[in-house]
């Protein structure tokens, strides 16, 4: 396959099988299933040639003019293959366990079509060369995303999806507005390193910080940053691999992807900064990592503490984008990574005490530990790695935010950092508390007998968790390796630090 093929091969290859599953009968459950693992391996030997190639400074580049002046551009640079190789390796355990998941389940045919758009999506974010080809794609996982948010066709379910598109809809007009006033201001705005707006006059500088401010709010949506997090908690009513695809696979993630290219190949880091506009990123940035926390703190309901722990914990990323410095920039990109591994085994953990035990609220955990140790093992290593822990991966992510905030003379952010840590401790500590040392005193709430041969639930849905459990703990022993995501996030800060990096 030619070079400049190979990212559009990356996106057709969820984009094919998503349109041919949506024309498959509900019984046709082994073929459907087919599709979706032969697209999802597909995908990861596509991006496994392109990472060897990036590495080796080769260019993958497809191109195609939808109007004069807007070129529809998917490339793939050390940026877009972190979150692509994320987003690619997270969709295959995903499915594995959305297939045990919905096993016996309605319209599977219809969750999984759109389940391979909303990838599609994804992978066309991850990738976008320009401004206009991420909204379009921007665009496209919002409505690919809303049919898996009203899924189960309740009337929750359908007041989060009306509440989801509110928000998301409202952020993407904000996006459009801000991207259309910088082509006016600007012409074509590529994502090119070191950014591509600074060669424009000084009296534009007003203009193009009402500009960022659209930018990021519209962005700031998805990445529910606050007070436009609102949507987030609400959707947890989507079934669990929706929620887990939400959280660390898809909609938050591609939040705050956008903000870190807005940032850095947009603006640039250095003209941002010339502007004033890191210091208030950083300080959303900060209010949210310590808000999201406290209202984690007050939730029963597991995937609501969950939900809001997303909200705090994806506010890391945008917070190392605002760190004036290689060292923060690593912190933020290398969080990208770290955080999806972490949350997406918690959402499979809870999805399996519910739909193994019936439980859905953190004071019916009691016991489970011992019901299903492996589901908990995972959990644990998963909680731990939130809150900091070495070695776990959320430990590097937060050393090395910490430092970039002494780098930036940002010292006030290590205090955030410290108390968003101690507030991660006081949410998840009471939930592995229950798991293992408080005994179980009745029956579980609804308890399915889901698994053979004697594994304690579904073997699909506890592979993915034990398989991301272990991604947490190996990310954060062999940081140090090369080809980890800490050593990728490295290769990104040096190409967008090119000037100030030896």
């Amino acid at each position: 396959m030619p070079d400049g093929l190979l990212p559009l091969g990356v996106v057709l290859s969820s984009f094919v099988p998503g349109l041919a599953i949506f024309f498959l009968a509900e019984a046709r459950h082994r073929l459907r299933s087919a599709l979706n693992l032969a697209g999802a391996l597909t995908k990861l030997a596509l991006i496994g040639v392109m990472l060897w190639g990036v590495l080796h400074d080769r260019d993958y580049v497809f191109s195609h003019t939808v109007l004069p002046g807007l070129d529809l551009v998917l490339r793939a640079d050390a940026l877009a293959m972190l979150f692509v190789s994320l987003s690619a390796a997270l969709w295959f355990f995903t499915t594995l366990y959305a297939i045990g998941y919905l096993e016996g389940s309605p319209q599977r045919s219809r969750f999984f079509g759109f389940f391979s758009l909303c990838v599609t999506a994804t992978m066309g974010i991850a990738m976008a060369g320009n401004l206009f080809s991420f909204f379009l794609f921007y665009e496209l996982l919002t409505l690919a995303t809303y049919p898996l948010v009203v899924h189960r066709g309740t009337e929750a379910a359908l007041r989060a999806g009306r509440i989801y598109l509110a928000y998301t809809l409202g952020g993407g007009a904000l996006l459009l507005v801000g991207t259309a006033w910088l082509y006016a201001l600007a012409g074509q705005v590529d994502f090119v390193a070191g950014g591509s707006l600074a060669g424009l006059p000084e009296e534009a500088a007003g203009r193009l910080r009402l500009v960022f401010l659209l930018l990021v709010a519209g962005l700031g949506v998805k990445a529910a940053l606050v007070p436009l997090h609102g949507w987030l908690p609400v959707a947890m009513v989507a079934p669990a691999p929706v929620s887990a695809l939400l959280h660390a696979v898809a909609v938050v993630k591609a939040g705050a992807f956008g903000i870190v290219r807005v940032v850095y190949e947009v603006y640039g880091v250095e003209f941002a900064q010339s502007l004033g506009l890191l210091v208030p990123l950083a300080a959303a940035a900060a209010l949210t990592i310590v808000w999201g926390s406290l209202r984690a703190l007050y939730q029963d309901d597991l995937k609501r503490r969950l939900a809001y722990s997303t909200v705090s914990q994806v506010a890391y990323i945008a917070l190392g984008a605002a760190l004036f410095g290689p060292v923060g920039t690593i912190g933020g990109v290398v969080h990208l990574v770290h955080q999806g591994v972490m949350k997406i085994t918690l959402f499979f953990c809870a999805g399996n005490y519910a739909e193994t035990l019936g439980v859905h609220r953190v004071d019916e955990l009691d016991g489970a530990g011992r019901r299903m140790p492996a589901t908990s093992v995972a959990f644990t290593v998963a909680a731990f790695g939130m809150i900091g822990l070495p070695p776990l991966a959320g430990f590097v992510s937060k050393w090395y935010l910490g430092l970039g905030a002494l780098e930036a003379q940002m010292p006030w952010v290590l205090a955030v950092l410290a108390a968003s840590s101690l507030l991660n401790a006081a949410y998840f500590l009471p939930v592995v508390h229950r798991l293992w040392f408080r005994p179980r005193a009745g029956p579980w709430p609804q308890e399915h007998i889901r698994a053979r041969g004697g594994w304690e639930t579904s073997r699909l849905l506890l592979v993915p968790p034990l398989a991301t459990a272990a991604a947490t703990l190996g990310f954060g022993l062999f940081a140090a390796g090369s080809a980890s995501p800490l050593d990728w996030a490295k290769l990104v800060a040096a190409r967008e630090y090119l000037q100030w990096v030896p």
